[in-house]
């Protein structure tokens, strides 16, 4: 396989605007802070960072679970080393213990206080209990017999379920909490709080990854852990941050959200006028987005995912991994040694792939304003009662894996929702038409499998056509590996057409371009703070001192205004034919756009903001307009 020049959007069916009016010139994520994204919670509600500190109570309530090696279990250990001291190749068993911290406590005494011990785990007495061996380190002892692999085996899964049997039954047994981070993707900033902790990254749990080019907030939540062992970590995380501690009955799964809330700004805007950026915004409001797979879905390497997935459908195993050098003759087995959920991010690059290309016609043949004989569309009311076919929506196959890869979710808002309910389509009929039942909003196109239905219009042949070109056939698998086998997965259904939810935006004007122009959690919280301490110094001083307060004040409300200035310069302004081009000079008025706006699980916001550009989202695009 050939590996393939920079991708661009048309390459992956990207190539329609719902409008025709003309876009204008704006920088995407000149900063990481001009790309801010805060989870939708299953509730509807925004998840922010308000507090770093666990509630008194919650503190109080975790006291009796704090781990310590109790002096009986010193005793047991001093009393069987003396017996067992005369044989080096000796070695003790500690009695049963199930509680897996207390047992994590252990082995970190020992290896801080006897070095020349050495201890693991063993079975107990029954299945619901383990033991610590203890014996001499005689230089080389490795566990990597029957009890390493169990190790291994159980590291799959998200939590230990065995749990801690001192942990008060009246609390939820899972703390969560929400995660604040800076230019970091989600995988990477739990991976730095687990290691703080001494826990596997796999011990956590949320309901999708966000982008690493941004800040955000999302939900987390983690087994039997307290609060104030992850407060104190604040002070040590760089570009991280934890709060809004509670404790849940459960652990939070990948899909479990509505979707994410956007703040964007764009830097550097020109266009020849006001209202044009208006008209675009209003546009964007009223008619949405072709809801696009972004340029993220198929990857950042140099072969992208979509035909990485079409030589999976194949059965090239070779060919899909040209460049991999760990099992060489072996290559379906290489395959597999790769963690499924990447695994899986081929074979969904390239069903994006097939849907991008069809919506793309679906637009170019009948437009966006209306339903046509032969479209899919989401059943209402009385229809769902007839012939009508039901598989989850919304990108939901059987894997419910859409978050295989931290890397190319950068911008999606959220992942494929699992937990979705089996939704009914059905094909619009010239009944459907003269009722008016259906509007463009529920117009749905399938990402191929065994379980979907395909337009009985002319859009179907896209993707048999698409398909046949790759010598795919979408109807029936040329190998028997069922993993990769596009018959073998239930498909699912996506809406052409998305509005974003909550929509507002504004024009700032800006002088200095590294000045944040959005609040983030953190600013909010650093506002509030200097707020109290400036409230609790005024009434300490008094009224005598109200002049002095007074001028403490300013500076820090000024601090904390992000940016948001109108100074004008208009000096700085110079005319280049019919626009008007503001200076790079950064002591120069420029203009920043700032858009606020809601999407649901599974949408691109890169394609929103490309609907309002008309211009590319690629980051090799972007990146030339900084220069």
């Amino acid at each position: 396989m050939e590996t393939s020049k920079t991708m661009e959007e048309p390459d992956v069916g990207i190539l329609c605007y719902i409008s025709q009016l003309p876009g204008f010139r704006g920088i995407l994520k000149q900063r990481y802070a001009d790309f801010i994204v805060n989870e939708v919670d299953t509730d509807g509600n925004v998840v922010q960072l308000t507090c770093l500190e666990p509630p008194p109570q919650m503190v109080e309530e975790t006291k009796e679970c704090e781990v310590k090696v109790s002096d009986e279990k010193m005793s047991e250990i001093r009393l069987t080393l003396v017996l067992e001291s005369e044989d080096s190749a000796s070695h003790i068993v500690l009695s049963p213990d199930s509680d897996k911290a207390h047992r994590t406590a252990v082995h970190n005494f020992f290896k801080q206080n006897f070095k020349f011990l050495v201890t693991d785990t063993t079975d107990g007495p029954d299945a619901s209990s383990k033991c610590i061996r203890v014996r001499l380190d005689s230089g080389g002892h490795k566990n990597n017999g029957r009890n390493s692999k169990k190790r291994k085996e159980r590291g799959e899964k998200p939590f230990d379920s065995r749990g801690s049997s001192n942990w008060p039954e009246h609390l939820g047994k899972f703390l969560r909490f929400h995660l604040y981070k800076e230019n970091k993707d989600t995988q990477e900033a739990l991976g730095i709080i687990g290691k703080m902790l001494g826990i596997q990254s796999k011990s956590f749990g949320f309901a999708g990854t966000k982008d690493k080019r941004a800040v955000s907030t999302q939900r987390v939540t983690v087994f039997k852990q307290q609060a104030s062992r992850l407060a104190a970590l604040n002070d040590r995380l760089i570009g991280i941050k934890v709060g809004n501690f509670c404790h849940v009955k459960e652990g939070l799964l990948l899909g479990k959200l509505l979707g994410n809330r956007f703040t964007v700004t764009l830097r550097g805007v020109i266009a020849d006028s006001e209202d044009t950026i208006k008209a675009a915004a209003d546009s964007l409001g009223r008619h949405g987005f072709i809801n696009y797979f972004g340029l993220q879905r198929f990857g950042t390497g140099s072969v992208p995912t979509h035909l990485i997935g079409a030589a999976l459908l194949r059965g090239e195993w070779k060919t899909a991994l040209q460049c991999l050098k760990k099992c060489p003759g072996d290559y379906l087995q290489a395959l597999k040694a790769i963690p499924r959920t990447l695994r899986m991010m081929y074979v969904h690059g390239y069903q994006s792939y097939l849907w991008n290309h069809a919506a793309s016609e679906r637009v170019q043949k009948y437009g966006f304003d209306q339903v046509f004989p032969g479209d899919l569309v989401y059943c209402k009311g009385d229809d769902t009662e007839k012939e009508t076919v039901g598989v989850n929506s919304e990108c939901n196959d059987d894997n419910s894996d859409d978050t295989y890869d931290c890397s190319h979710l950068d911008e999606t808002s959220g992942t494929d929702r699992p937990e979705s309910k089996n939704t009914l389509v059905k094909v619009v009929t010239a009944e459907d038409m003269s009722t008016g039942n259906y509007t463009v909003d529920d117009v749905v196109l399938p990402m191929p499998g065994s379980r979907v239905i395909f337009p009985t219009n002319e859009i179907a042949k896209v993707y048999h056509d698409l398909a046949k070109k790759d010598a795919i056939n979408l109807t029936e698998s040329v190998h028997s590996v069922k993993e990769f086998s596009i018959t073998s997965m239930t498909g699912s259904y996506r809406r052409v057409f998305q509005k974003p939810l909550d929509f507002e935006w504004e024009l700032l004007a800006y002088n200095d371009s590294n000045k944040p122009l959005a609040e983030t959690d953190l600013d909010k919280i650093s506002k509030t703070r200097s707020t109290n301490i400036i409230k609790q110094e005024e009434q300490g001083q008094g009224d005598e001192d109200k002049d002095l307060s007074d001028c403490k004040k300013q500076p820090v409300s000024s601090q904390n205004s992000i940016g948001l200035s109108t100074d004008t310069n208009e000096d700085s302004e110079r005319e280049v034919g019919s626009e008007q081009v503001f200076s790079s000079n950064p002591q120069e008025t420029q203009m920043a756009l700032k858009l606020s706006l809601t999407l649901p699980a599974s949408c691109y916001a890169t394609m929103a903001i490309r609907e309002l550009l008309k211009t590319s989202t690629s980051v090799a695009y972007h990146k030339t307009l900084n220069q």
